[in-house]
């Protein structure tokens, strides 16, 4: 695969602002960071696929993770090239199989970074892999570290790929599912694997984001804020465990607990 492009992690993710802020019943004139935001379009084999609304940020690797989730490729070994132009808003992408008859139906996702899927279903997900929730709750505080945007700009969510110990790989971006598929594409061009691995996020849990956790096979799912009711019964579907609302001390799991150690004798 020919790749064209690369970048720093926040570069040109913000723009610089002057507003003016009221505190302690005064006013004043300042300068302030808000997150940047872009349409990219693909196009695969000169055909165009989806605009999708993003941070300019790690697009190579969205542009990938995307084609991954979607299931239009399998891996690097169907990508021949990959183009990312800035500056023109599109990513040209060359399949090695030339006459790949793209999808022609699309669902708009949710969120702020609007986007659009072409799948409905998700390959379910069988794994061993058990993480206690101080564990778990431990990998969110490791998380919240790792804002580094959020605290720049805010305006933006953070999720992140991780063992029980440790996060492998942190994704920014204004659009939730943005974030998976960056960690995605990154996990393709580096040889990560995401099998067997914990998915956290610092914002809600939508059906999309779902599908994507099944396309990685990661077992585990967890939030700082709350699922869709969709996310709930898709993951209940899929095999995956999903746990929401997990900030201090506490989580609330609404599938398979036993991963997180919950007895299954409990009520």
């Amino acid at each position: 695969m020919e790749e064209a492009i690369g970048g720093a992690k926040t570069k040109n993710a913000t723009v610089e602002i002057v507003c003016d802020r009221f505190t302690d019943g005064g006013w004043a004139r300042t300068t302030v960071h808000v997150a940047s935001e872009m349409e990219l379009t693909i196009y695969v084999n000169q055909q165009e696929l989806v605009t999708i609304l993003c941070t300019p940020t790690g697009l190579n690797y969205l542009v990938l993770g995307f084609l991954y989730a979607e299931g239009i490729i399998s891996g690097l070994g169907d990508v021949a090239l990959l183009r990312v132009c800035k500056d023109e808003a599109l990513a040209d992408v060359r399949l090695a199989n030339p006459a790949y008859k793209l999808p022609a139906q699309r669902t708009l996702t949710s969120g702020c970074g609007g986007g659009a899927t072409f799948t409905a279903q998700g390959e379910r997900v069988a794994s061993d892999l058990a993480v206690a929730p101080a564990a778990a709750l431990s990998l969110m505080r490791q998380l919240q570290k790792q804002t580094e945007l959020y605290r720049l700009s805010g305006g933006v969510h953070t999720s992140a790929l991780a063992d029980s110990q440790n996060l492998l790989v942190v994704a920014e971006d204004i659009g939730r599912h943005n974030t998976l598929d960056k960690i995605q594409g990154e996990c393709l061009m580096k040889g990560v694997p995401t099998k067997d691995r914990l998915l956290l996020t610092t914002g809600r849990v939508s059906s999309e984001m779902l599908l994507k956790a099944a396309r990685m096979q990661a077992p585990v799912v967890v939030s700082r804020h709350s699922p869709t009711g969709s996310a709930v019964s898709l993951a209940r579907e899929l095999g995956i465990t999903l746990a929401g609302y997990a900030r201090g001390g506490r989580l609330l799991v609404y599938s398979y607990p036993e991963r997180l150690g919950r007895a299954s004798d409990e009520d």
